[in-house]
């Protein structure tokens, strides 16, 4: 533990940050969060300013996605913590940590109503529905107990969003506080018994597969080596993807939805869920066909059941259960056969489902490299074609909104992922109706010079619901959205921008962007609303003159 000082709320939320290892946030300085603000160079703690709270909130998200630790946003009072909620209603569905930190109204107030500026009814109430929980606290030394707590909870157990209220007045305050260093949780254990009785029900399949999701994550290793003992098929889900090299014999590609997934899910006789809520938002076909053969590692003990009620249930991390597993399975390669024909099965039908936006993804998957990373928006080209067939060699590699399917994540998720991620490739994958949600973080990722390749695929406007629309024999209307060129966007905000038509123009596109000293734009058309345009040298320089002066 730290040495007691004297502070103020503000300098004890500062100093437990830095304690915990937080050397960046997002946010945005208000009137009631100024003391937070005048401590955060002394901590060491970078700021980095979106255009929007909500932006603050995908922008810690991918950054927790990205690296596996805590992402960080501060917000005022009232509006601003509101404007961030749908981003930490997104860390919670997806189970990413992300800590909001906010200011509140004063814990001596004269009175409910009073019309205090930014006052909200029940700020802390409004955002316990939505996180893991929501903490106001009431004095200076409860901020770093607090923070700690928050981050024990954050990294221990299923991760998810965690918000502090700090009332302004406790901000301005002086008292004597004392620094709590962070708390190192073991990894959860899992029950032996489960494990052997797990064991027992792999080691007598007879045609196994893994289904692998984001909770599988810090398991890659123990998931590879695993599905090589059993030679089964595996398959991830959406937050899951790249757990296993898409390249790898054994993959069976990403997406519960998809007709592979069901039928070799269908065709197996035993069936490893890891760290999968099997969740209806991915699976729109309906539940996968698992009853009675499935066998189920999640650190959340009520998880474990919800979804497919398993026939044996592991509790515990990841890693030590899958480690656990493979202790007690001998020698075996599986049948390379099967193995074989289910990954020729996934090949075919990611060439289909990829087939609108093939040249797209050649282009992405040559620039993007193996260690690259994509942060997807809700949008067609994600969901519909990317999940199956741009190909993922690592876990973490494509960052998407999965359960809450928020429209505007992918760029402040990049963002945020460049930030954690300084040395990767990355580059943010939208359509022309979610860019629309959070463009304005075009502005901060230009003044933060980043080298981020932002690719907006246009279909004229929400294509998904146009298709939903005419599939149900509605009228089509509301769904279509005039046409913009997002490359003059793009170099309004500061970027560069540039329109693109084919597989090697994008390429080139993608290549000169991951060098130069802003993001840049690169509008793609799809259909007959695609312009022929094709991104050059010249393109680049005369754009940059004009924005510039």
């Amino acid at each position: 533990m730290g040495a007691t000082t004297t502070v103020t709320g503000g300098q004890a939320l500062s100093e437990a940050l830095a304690a915990h290892g937080v050397h960046t946030v997002w946010g945005i300085p208000g009137t009631h969060n100024l003391e937070i603000y005048a401590h955060l160079p002394g901590a060491g703690i970078r700021h980095v300013s979106p255009r929007h709270e909500q932006g603050a909130g995908f922008a810690a998200d991918g950054y927790a996605r990205a690296t596996g630790q805590p992402g960080v946003c501060i917000t005022t009072s009232g509006p601003a913590t509101l404007n961030a909620a749908t981003a930490l209603g997104q860390a919670y569905s997806d189970s990413v940590p992300v800590l909001a930190v906010s200011a509140g109204m004063p814990l001596r107030n004269p009175g409910r109503g009073h019309g205090e500026l930014h006052e909200t009814k029940d700020q802390s109430a409004a955002l316990d529905a939505i996180v893991a929980y929501s903490h106001r606290v009431t004095s200076v030394p409860e901020i770093p107990v607090a923070v700690a707590q928050a981050f024990a909870a954050m990294t221990s157990g299923r991760p998810r969003p965690v918000h502090l209220e700090i009332p302004l007045d406790v901000l301005e305050e002086r008292a004597e506080a004392e620094i709590v260093e962070p708390i190192r949780a073991p990894k959860a254990t899992p029950d032996p018994s489960a494990l052997d009785s797990a064991a027992a029900r792999l080691a007598g399949a007879a045609r196994p597969a893994i289904v692998a999701g984001g909770g599988a994550r810090g398991a890659a290793a123990e998931v590879r080596a695993l599905a090589e003992r059993l030679g089964a098929p595996v398959v991830c889900t959406i937050n899951g993807k790249g757990v296993l090299p898409e390249d790898h014999p054994l993959s069976a590609g990403a997406g519960l939805s998809r007709a592979v997934a069901r039928e070799l899910v269908e065709d197996s006789d035993v069936v490893l869920v890891v760290g999968s809520g099997l969740s209806p938002a991915e699976a729109w076909l309906g539940p996968l066909p698992l009853a009675g053969k499935v066998v189920r590692v999640d650190i959340d003990a009520a998880q474990v059941v919800t979804g497919a009620v398993p026939t044996v249930a592991v509790v515990g991390d990841a890693a030590p259960a899958l480690a656990g597993l493979l202790g007690r399975l001998g020698d075996g390669a599986g049948d390379g056969e099967r193995a074989a024909r289910w990954r020729s099965r996934h090949l075919e039908e990611a060439r289909r489902l990829g087939a609108p936006w093939a040249w797209i993804f050649e282009g992405i998957a040559t620039a993007l490299r193996r260690d690259g990373i994509v942060a997807g928006d809700s949008a067609m080209v994600c969901y519909r074609g990317a999940v199956a067939a741009l190909p993922a060699y690592h876990p973490a590699a494509f960052l998407y909104p999965t359960g809450y399917g928020t429209l505007g994540y992918g760029l402040p998720a990049a963002i945020g992922a460049k930030l954690g991620r300084p040395e990767s490739r990355v580059i943010a994958l939208l359509g022309d109706g979610g860019i629309m949600f959070t463009v304005a973080e075009l502005a901060a990722a230009a003044q933060l010079r980043l080298p981020l390749p932002v690719v907006v695929v246009d279909n004229a406007g929400y294509g998904e619901i146009r298709n939903e629309m005419a599939e149900r024999g509605d009228p089509v209307h509301a769904v279509d959205l005039d046409a913009l060129d997002f490359a003059a966007l793009g170099r309004v905000l500061g970027c560069d921008g540039v329109a693109v038509d084919d597989e090697g123009a994008l390429a080139e596109a993608l290549e000169r962007g991951f060098e130069a000293d802003r993001p840049t734009v690169l509008h793609v058309r799809e259909g007959d609303r695609r312009r022929p345009v094709t991104a050059s040298a010249a393109d680049v320089e005369e754009a940059r003159a004009a924005s510039t002066g």
